[in-house]
């Protein structure tokens, strides 16, 4: 395309439209190029050219679109589930990154995820399923993935970002914190001032720093409200990985986690741990548990 006596704006969005690795992002430069072209009767070929190559880029993405509907890609559910959401470029491969064992690509070029990507961030002795989900405003973000999260990170830059990210939260339930990736070194006590003033959950991170990350997985962790139970057999020492429980789960809940229809074989029950009144107390099958509690069975 040549960009002879052409704007130095519409110079820029051409060098940006060479550069572009994606048809996204094509198409959004070629916008860029169309609006800036001169609406002067010396351009019109140039400027009809250029309607009909985004007319053709754009069927061509929404095409590619439809025969991806139906084939999202098949995640199976954790106990514990947080995804990450933003916009491009606000650092959510990094982050997965950071808190995972997951190898995003990390790139500044624009929409550079196209799948959600998945790790699993070890705390607490517990493994939690964290899931990047493509910028919201890319073709490939996950709606339903959002919404049937236990946990949505919502990954933010500036204070803008919260009311444009929360209008594509709409039928999302689970519960939602807010991470200030404070790169610019904004005002934190006036940033905060104001997330607390909406009653926001947030945390201020660095992600390049990796500052307040500690901070961020404890959140994450305490957000989903579920406690901790280990299983041991007798004479034998406690599981190294806990059951994830629900809050108020009884012993039955976690014999029949272990193995649906193991409770009716269960003789005998001993717990150490909060909810016990001393060290191998005997509990009936009824018995609440806390967290951290262990539960020894005793088959029949």
């Amino acid at each position: 395309m040549a960009s002879t006596n052409q704007s130095p704006q519409y110079q820029k969005a051409e060098a940006k439209f060479l550069a572009a690795q994606t048809d996204e992002e094509r198409l959004m430069y070629l916008e860029e190029m169309i609006r800036e072209c001169p609406k002067h009767k010396s351009s019109e070929k140039m400027l009809a050219q250029l309607k009909t190559r985004y007319k053709k880029l754009k069927g061509k993405l929404e095409k590619s679109k439809k025969s991806r509907k139906g084939k999202k890609l098949g995640i199976k559910k954790a106990d514990m589930q947080a995804v990450i959401i933003g916009k491009t470029n606000s650092g959510k491969s990094s982050l997965l990154k950071i808190l995972t064992n997951a190898e995003p690509k990390i790139s500044e070029i624009r929409l550079t995820t196209t799948k959600p990507i998945i790790g699993m961030m070890n705390y607490a002795s517990t493994q939690i399923q964290i899931i990047e989900n493509p910028a919201i405003e890319s073709d490939y973000y996950d709606k339903g993935l959002t919404n049937t999260a236990d946990t949505i990170l919502i990954l933010i830059n500036s204070l803008e970002e919260i009311e444009e990210i929360y209008k594509f939260l709409d039928k999302a339930n689970g519960k939602k914190i807010i991470i200030f990736n404070n790169k610019n070194n904004f005002d934190k006590r006036k940033i905060s001032a104001t997330l607390q003033s909406k009653k926001y959950d947030f945390v201020f991170i660095d992600i390049k720093n990796q500052e307040g990350i500690e901070e961020l997985k404890e959140k994450i962790f305490q957000s989903f409200g579920k406690i901790r139970v280990f299983t041991k057999e007798p004479k034998k020492e406690k599981s190294p990985k806990p059951i994830i429980m629900n809050p108020d789960s009884t012993v039955y809940d976690v014999a029949e986690k272990v193995l649906k229809g193991f409770s009716k074989n269960v003789k005998e029950t001993k717990i150490w741990g909060p909810s016990s009144k001393f060290p191998g107390q005997k509990v009936g099958l009824n018995h609440k548990l806390k967290d951290l509690d262990i539960v020894e069975f005793k088959t029949k």
